[in-house]
């Protein structure tokens, strides 16, 4: 299917320019959209990728660049950053000793961006989420937007993000992958579409707390499946990253699409 793409900015709730990408099939009417949450590198050719595929699919979608804000968070140098947190061992990345100990040996950007994501990362998700329910009034404000389909999906930073945001706004479909669970956990309340979450067997952080979200999801009768990928690690659907499992991430696309198709196309 055809489509076009085009890049916009959209004012926040502060009045500041949050850029996006938005991806559109050439298809007359109003379509289901989907809003794409990155990843921890942001808005990069990669998120641009899956937003083209979605739009070949004959979905409107709009992955908005969450870091707009923060001109130092460039894919290069959160990569740098992020490098020097993988340094410290898994068992002392909770250890607050430890993550100062490393964030004193840091260059001033460096120790902006870690910061950013380590010991700044809640306020900045909350200030993500106000960003992401601005983009959403953008995507309902477009002529080709039907409001009545909308879809939320994203990974890593943004599965988390795709939870939180689904408890702020009743989205038709939702599916977060290996995202955080959102907080606080009885906010899974507030969600109203149906949930297909994708996890990786080997994510241990992520997969964690997989058991207290099913409880939650079970307390509110909430629609929900989810898929864990045997043997994978966190980021797999990712083809750029180490981590990159094609089969697992073949399979997750497949299975998206149904749902997405499912929950929003078939309401026609």
């Amino acid at each position: 299917m055809d489509f076009l793409t085009r890049t916009i900015a959209f004012k926040s709730f502060d009045d500041v320019d949050i850029t996006a990408y938005v991806a559109e099939p050439v298809l007359e009417g109003k379509q289901p959209t989907i809003i794409l949450v990155h990843e921890a590198w942001g808005l990069n050719q990669q998120i641009k990728h899956v937003a083209d595929q979605y739009a070949q699919q004959g979905f409107v979608t709009i992955a908005p660049h969450l870091f707009s804000r923060e001109k130092d968070l460039t894919e290069q140098a959160i990569e740098k950053a992020m490098m020097r947190i993988w340094q410290i061992p898994p068992e002392k990345r909770n250890d607050p000793t430890a993550i100062r100990s490393m964030m004193e040996s840091l260059p001033p950007k460096d120790h902006r961006v870690v910061n950013y994501f380590f010991t700044g990362r809640e306020e900045a998700e909350k200030v993500m989420i106000k960003d992401l329910l601005f983009c959403l009034s953008y995507a309902k404000s477009l002529d080709n937007t039907d409001t009545d389909r909308l879809g939320v999906t994203g990974f890593c930073l943004g599965g988390g993000l795709t939870y939180q945001l689904a408890t702020e706004y009743p989205f038709n479909a939702v599916v977060p992958f290996y995202g955080a669970n959102p907080k606080p956990l009885d906010a899974v309340a507030k969600i109203n579409g149906p949930i297909f979450a994708v996890y990786a067997g080997e994510d241990q952080r992520i997969t964690s707390g997989v058991p207290a979200l099913v409880e939650s999801i079970i307390r509110y009768k909430k629609t929900f499946q989810m898929k864990i990928y045997q043997g994978t690690q966190h980021a797999f659907f990712n083809e750029t990253r180490p981590s990159y499992n094609k089969a697992a991430a073949q399979d997750a696309w497949i299975m998206t699409l149904a749902f997405f198709h499912k929950n929003l196309k078939a309401k026609q």
